[in-house]
This record gives structure tokens, C-alpha cells and sequence, in this order.
């Protein structure tokens, strides 16, 4: 007996009879098991296809709050979008072994319940993601507890996208001259219903700056303009993004970041250098939401401008995670085997919790929890495997503020031993047990962290230029100020926790003593007099507190210049005032607003 599923663009495609009610008691009413596997596989499909058709309409709404100017509600959707499939998950699979308990535990039954299933979306534009979800769903609701991995499908490719790019484009024809008549054509892809505050002044202003960075830039002529049809929606601000082909073959990206406010949308800043793209782009910002659904155009036109960029960190920042996941493991094998290498200690010190290691030409590093931390461990008692995971899936759900990375948790996943050197794997097997097992020449991992590579803070500054290294401590202490806007402080300051990026950034990478800010106790000793023996009031009280005048010591900058220069440029981190107004404004609802890109690249106003 197989599926009659209908075209995928349909959101529900066959019902149960009126009188069943939905797809979990249609399981109950099976005449034999053929039936009720067949109908098991209806189910989790019509879950999909729901889940599905919702989570695509949250950019929409996205839109309408970037036009309300309603920022809140912005924040709120990225959440949503994040916990929408694990929550369509748990769900459906709560229901489905209320009524077939057998889920549960007979392996056998999910391989004739797949072989109904994916078959029935092999033809999707989303079968990808349809398969993911099967497996998800197959991994929360199979309760085992072996090391069965579950598949990632590392055979993963890009797939062919000839042909398919006008499906996302408006291409422009050269040669080109860019007029205020053009900017006004760019600036109505998205069909904004709020009003512009002054259209024609922004389009002339905007036209103006692109021909003068274009002369900046030695380019003397446009071949071809091509933009995204759609908006990108993230936070309090909406972008539209394109590329201009220059007659000498270059290609520049092109930005324009609007804004909004009660007097309606501007064009904020233009934006024509792949260093800004990078920066808009980053896997230390929030997701953006796109409205339009073809994810594999997005993502490779997003790597035509931003080549250096893994093409899987591009399906991540459009909101695709798991898609993104399947990609970094196929670029983490073909990087592999194009240069021949394995994977081995990461650059840096050895940490204390989780056990770091990665490839040298590898743009990744991935990361396993330690069974127990290293004498180095400096926070009392270990909270557990699970409280550390638990603090990088937070900073993965929340708007990171450019200044955290994201990174990608993988369950039960299986490599390739011949993938690792031998003295992390045989630190990964003796150090991390609960979480690594070897099965002849497979390693599988409960868990598994991928972040991108960027170079350790400490390490950057024993080779930087004295101007490259304060600037990088500035834009440390930028880091701090921007984890505290997103509710976050990192209790082990220690510059080794944080690492600098090929444009310079500093963003924090290590997760396992990172706390909600709102629940810090700020307290001083400064109010104390020297020589004062009495233990502080504040030693007594429970909870995490912190005193900001000891957080430039907690850096561990080696270099007196470099400690100078922090206390000189954020001397406010050292005063109790400026965490107590943090706290009070988080309180509050407020949403801070953060500069993502130079101020130099906005439009005169």
C-alpha cells in the first residue's frame, strides 16, 4: 500500500475521515500493522508540513514588526523560529508513543515507516529538511541508549543551482549608471506598507555615496547588478542585499541597511565591501529572517560575495540550522581530504572544560565536554555535562550582539577515525567517555560542539602591530559591553576565552562559565578603607557576585600597554554604575541598539 501525497505545496494533503479528528487517532483505527506504519508516516509528514508552512511564514511577520517598529517583537520571532522545530518535535512524538508504544523501542518499525516516508518527499524543494525532521523525530522518540549514531548525511552536496537563481534575482542589465531613480527601483523589492520618511533625499544621498565608493573602488563602469528579491529582517532593522559585476569582472557586494522610526524608513547606511558584508552576516548576530524560501539560491548567492565565508555558516545565518549542520560536515570532510590533514589539539591553550580540536586549514572547531574538568577548573563544584551544553545552546537562541559566536550542537554523530590524530583521540576516549565511544574505525559522539575558527585573543596580541593590538583591546571591551546588552556575563574573563576574526572583531567563544547577567550580584570593595580586616558583607551572600573593579585583573593581559589601554577606553566596565544601569535597562524591556557596521558608512542626515 504506498502514500498519495499530493504536491508539496499544499499544506495538508490528505485528512482523516471527519469523524477521526486528526492523523495520531487515525493510527489507532489501523485494520493491520501495514496500515498503522503507513499512517504513522501520514502523521509525522502532516507534522512536518505544518511545522513547516508556519516556521516559513515567521519572516512575514518579521517584516511587519520591522514596519511597526516593533524591535520586541523581532527579538521574540527569531526565538520562536528557533524553538519551533524542537517544539513540533517533542510533540509529535509524545503523541505518537501514547499511541504506539512500539516507537519506542523496535528499531525495525522506523525503517518501514521511512521507507513509506521518504519516498513521499523526494521530489520536495524541502526534502532536506523533511528528512531531517524524520530523523529528529525518529532520535527523540527511539529510546536508545547505545551509541547509534544518527546520520547527517556527510554525502551532502550543494546541489545544482543552474538555472534556478532567477527564482530569488532582479537582475539589472549593464552598463549601468546609479541614479536616484535606480535606488528608489532597489529600495521597493521589498514592498514595504509603512511610509518613507523622505524617499527621494535618501535615494540621491544613497546614489551619491555607491558612485563614490564605486570611484574609491577604481571601478569604472557596471556590467550587471543583481539583488535579492526579498527583504532581511533582523532586530530593529531590515536590509537588502545584492551584488554589482564590475566591465573588469570584480564583484562587489551591495547593502543598503534601512532603519525605521516614527517618521518612517531610511536608508541608514550603504554598504559596498565584503569586510561589511562579512560583519552584517556574522555567525555573532541573530539569524536573519528572509522572506523567500528558497534557502539553497540564498545561501549560495550569499557565498558569491562572501567566498571566505563556509558555505554552511551561510544556511545558518539565514535561519536554516539544520541544513547548515549538514553542510559544515561535508566542507569538514572535503577540507580534510583536500589538504591531506587530520584533526588534532586546537590553537590555544588546553581548556579546562571541553577539549578543543581542529584541522590547520580548517575554518572549523569542534568541541567535546570533558567527564570532569581539569585541576585547572576554577568555579567549585562542576555543574555537569549537561549545564554546559545547556549554556551553549542558550548563546546559539539568543541575539548573540556580534559579539558571540553561534555554534552548532550535533547528537550521536559518526566520523571517520581516520579523521583524528592520535593524541586527541586518545585524549577524546579517555577524557571525554560519556560523550566519545570507538566502534572499530567509527568515532561516534553524543554530543558535538562546531564553531568557526578565529584566532585566540592572547595569541593575536603577542604578534600584533601596537595599533592592531589596541584595537583589538577596544573592541574587547566592545565584546563585554555587547554580551551585557544580551544579557550576559562571562565570569572567566580571561582573554583565551575570546578570539579575533579576519576584520578584526573580538567576539567570546567559550560558553561553560557564562551567566545571566540579570541574576549577577553587583558589589564593590571600594566603599572599604585600606586596612580594613573585616570579611565584606557581600562574602556571605549566595549566588554569583561580581565587582567590577577586579575585571581588567580577571583579563590576563600580559602586555602593560594593552592593560592601559582598556582601562582608557572602557574605564566605565571597572564602576559598579555602569552594571547596575545594565541590569536596570534589561529589567526594563529595553532592547539596546548595537552599531554592526562603521559609522562612517551611514548617510548624512
Amino acid at each position: 500500500m504506498s502514500l498519495d501525497f499530493t504536491p508539496a505545496a499544499e499544506r495538508l494533503r490528505r485528512k482523516p475521515p471527519p469523524h477521526v479528528g486528526d492523523h495520531i487517532r487515525w493510527i489507532t483505527l489501523a485494520d493491520d500493522h501495514g496500515q498503522r506504519i503507513e499512517r504513522v508516516a501520514w502523521a509525522i509528514l502532516h507534522a512536518f508540513d505544518s511545522y513547516y508552512v508556519d516556521s516559513r511564514a515567521i519572516p512575514q511577520r518579521a517584516k511587519a514588526a520591522f514596519e511597526d517598529c516593533n524591535p520586541s517583537e523581532s527579538l521574540y520571532l527569531s526565538r520562536r523560529r528557533l524553538s519551533a522545530y524542537s517544539d513540533s518535535i517533542r510533540q509529535l512524538s509524545s503523541r505518537l508513543k501514547s499511541v504506539f508504544p512500539g516507537l519506542a523501542k523496535e528499531e525495525p518499525v522506523w525503517r518501514e515507516i521511512e521507507a513509506h516516508y521518504m519516498p513521499a518527499i523526494a521530489d520536495r524543494y524541502e526534502s532536506d529538511i523533511a528528512a531531517a525532521y524524520i530523523h529528529s523525530v525518529r532520535r527523540i522518540t527511539y529510546d536508545d541508549d547505545s551509541w547509534r549514531p544518527v546520520e547527517y548525511a556527510l554525502g551532502w552536496h550543494s546541489p545544482d543551482l543552474a538555472g534556478s537563481m532567477p527564482h530569488i534575482l532582479r537582475h539589472y542589465r549593464g552598463p549601468l549608471e546609479i541614479d536616484a531613480d535606480l535606488v528608489k527601483d532597489l529600495i521597493a523589492i521589498p514592498a514595504f506598507s509603512a511610509n518613507f520618511r523622505s524617499l527621494d533625499h535618501d535615494a540621491e544621498a544613497a546614489s551619491r555615496r555607491i558612485n563614490a565608493l564605486l570611484a574609491e573602488k577604481s571601478v569604472s563602469s557596471i556590467m550587471a547588478i543583481d539583488m535579492i528579491t526579498a527583504g532581511f529582517y533582523r532586530n530593529r532593522g531590515a536590509y537588502i542585499v545584492g551584488r554589482i559585476t564590475a566591465s573588469d569582472t570584480r564583484t562587489l557586494p551591495l547593502i543598503l541597511a534601512l532603519d525605521n522610526d516614527v517618521d518612517g524608513i531610511f536608508i541608514d547606511a550603504v554598504l559596498l565591501s565584503e569586510a561589511e558584508a562579512h560583519n552584517i552576516f556574522s555567525s555573532t548576530l541573530a539569524n536573519f529572517h528572509v522572506t523567500n524560501t528558497r534557502y539553497h539560491e540564498l545561501a549560495a548567492f550569499l557565498h558569491s560575495i562572501m567566498p571566505a565565508r563556509a558555505l554552511g555558516l551561510h544556511y545558518s545565518t539565514i535561519g536554516f540550522n539544520h541544513i547548515g549542520k549538514v553542510a559544515v560536515m561535508g566542507e569538514l570532510r572535503d577540507e580534510l581530504t583536500a589538504h591531506n590533514e587530520v584533526l588534532d589539539t586546537a590553537l590555544g591553550f588546553r581548556g579546562s572544560v571541553a577539549i578543543g580540536f581542529s584541522a590547520p586549514s580548517s575554518r572549523y572547531v569542534l568541541k567535546v565536554v570533558r567527564d570532569k574538568p581539569t585541576d585547572q577548573y576554577k568555579w567549585g563544584k562542576f555543574p555537569g555535562i549537561a549545564d554546559v551544553l545547556g549554556k551553549y545552546r542558550r548563546v546559539h537562541e539568543i541575539n548573540r550582539t556580534d559579539s558571540m559566536l553561534d555554534n552548532m550542537i550535533y547528537q550521536r554523530i559518526d566520523l571517520d577515525a581516520n579523521w583524528f590524530g592520535d593524541d586527541v583521540l586518545d585524549e577524546l576516549l579517555s577524557a571525554a567517555s560519556e560523550n566519545v565511544n570507538r566502534q572499530g574505525d567509527r568515532i561516534t559522539f553524543r554530543h558535538l560542539i562546531v564553531q568557526p575558527k578565529l584566532m585566540p585573543l592572547n595569541l593575536y596580541l603577542r604578534s600584533a602591530s601596537p595599533d592592531d593590538a589596541e584595537a583589538a583591546i577596544i573592541n574587547l571591551g566592545h565584546c563585554i559591553k555587547n554580551n551585557a546588552s544580551a544579557n550576559i556575563f562571562n565570569r572567566d574573563l580571561d582573554a583565551r576565552n575570546y578570539g579575533v576574526s579576519r576584520y578584526g572583531k573580538v567576539h567570546l567563544f567559550d560558553y561553560d562559565a557564562v551567566e545571566v547577567l540579570g541574576d549577577i550580584k553587583i558589589r564593590t570593595n571600594l566603599d572599604r578603607f585600606d586596612g580594613e580586616e573585616d570579611i565584606p558583607d557581600w562574602f556571605f551572600e549566595d549566588g554569583y557576585i561580581l565587582l567590577p573593579e577586579e575585571i581588567d585583573a580577571g583579563l590576563g593581559l600580559e602586555d602593560r600597554d594593552h592593560l592601559r589601554a582598556f582601562r582608557t577606553h572602557h574605564g566605565d566596565l571597572l564602576t559598579p554604575r555602569y552594571w547596575q544601569a545594565m541590569q536596570s535597562r534589561l529589567r526594563a524591556g529595553d532592547v539596546p541598539r548595537i552599531s554592526i557596521y562603521p559609522e562612517a558608512a551611514r548617510l548624512e542626515r
